[in-house]
């Protein structure tokens, strides 16, 4: 029974383009969290995630994101829309916005630039050294807020850390949610470096990150791929300018947070990315979470 918490400060892509054309909030990162959580044949999950490749205005735009913005408009906002969107795809568990207020990214970066919008932020190839959101303070979802309290596990990331983990907890009734619930917490760290975000970072360094953004320890483990991938899934991401994520075991211990060991990762045979395996990654999860 899963409740998944997502960002709403996307402004690259297809979302990007829904948000400046017809000032919905961006509805990508809720479409992914949707298709995954779907229990309906795989036809429907196809359809969700399919992107138009042709076509004047409609290239590039995926339809699950025309179905959500269509949504929010009849149903009145993309809280209701989701909802409505998770019925047809018979999903299991919940999908909720972080917060309905129209959040936009800024970074300051470590040579003084300050930098807005998400999808700039990566470009701008530059050390984050400190990362907020305009409005500086906006309000949580309410059954966000409901959810963490009711929660039995708390799991964060993986996934890009300032871009897509840390938008959430610069929610600050999120952050206070979470550092207030007496269940266990665990981070799931990132297998390889982000070009443009996080260059060179160590686990320490994610940890950190997280740290600073929401000024308190919201995690009590972390989650950490051991094994190193296959050669040539190394060359691929090298050429991309991203490595293995190393493990400073000292390091993360000084920091108070115990260390999960763990082989989860895979290589997308279509695209040769490395990815978590979703099952292997939920039974240590839920092994880990037995133990605690």
């Amino acid at each position: 029974n899963i409740t998944a918490i997502v960002t709403v400060a996307d402004d690259g892509g297809s979302s990007g383009r829904l948000r400046r054309e017809i000032g919905v909030l961006p509805p990508g990162d809720i479409r992914n969290c949707v298709a995954a959580l779907a229990d309906e044949e795989q036809l429907l999950t196809e359809l969700f995630q399919y992107r138009f490749k042709a076509g004047d205005g409609l290239n590039g735009h995926s339809f699950g994101n025309l179905f959500l913005t269509v949504m929010s408009d009849i149903t009145g906002d993309l809280e209701r829309a989701i909802a409505a969107s998770s019925k047809v795809l018979a999903i299991r568990g919940q999908v909720l916005p972080a917060t309905l207020s129209d959040v936009h990214l800024w970074a300051k970066l470590e040579d003084g630039r300050r930098i807005y919008g998400e999808s700039s932020i990566t470009e701008a190839k530059g050390k984050i050294v400190k990362i907020g959101c305009i409005p500086s303070d906006p309000p949580a979802l309410p059954k966000v807020i409901q959810a963490i309290v009711e929660s039995d596990l708390i799991i964060i990331g993986p996934g890009s850390l300032y871009t897509s983990v840390i938008p959430n907890l610069l929610v600050p009734e999120i952050t206070q949610a979470i550092a207030d619930a007496n269940v266990p917490r665990i981070y799931v760290c990132n297998a390889m470096t982000q070009p443009g975000e996080t260059d060179n970072y160590t686990v320490a360094d994610h940890i950190l990150a997280i740290d600073n953004a929401c000024g308190c320890r919201l995690f009590d483990a972390v989650l950490v791929q051991g094994k190193v991938p296959l050669a040539q899934s190394l060359i691929k991401y090298a050429q991309e300018g991203s490595y293995p994520v190393v493990l400073d075991r000292d390091v993360v211990k000084q920091l108070g947070r115990r260390i999960v060991l763990t082989n989860v990762i895979e290589v997308d045979e279509t695209t040769g990315y490395i990815r978590h395996n979703s099952q292997r990654l939920a039974q240590v999860l839920l092994r880990w979470y037995s133990r605690t």
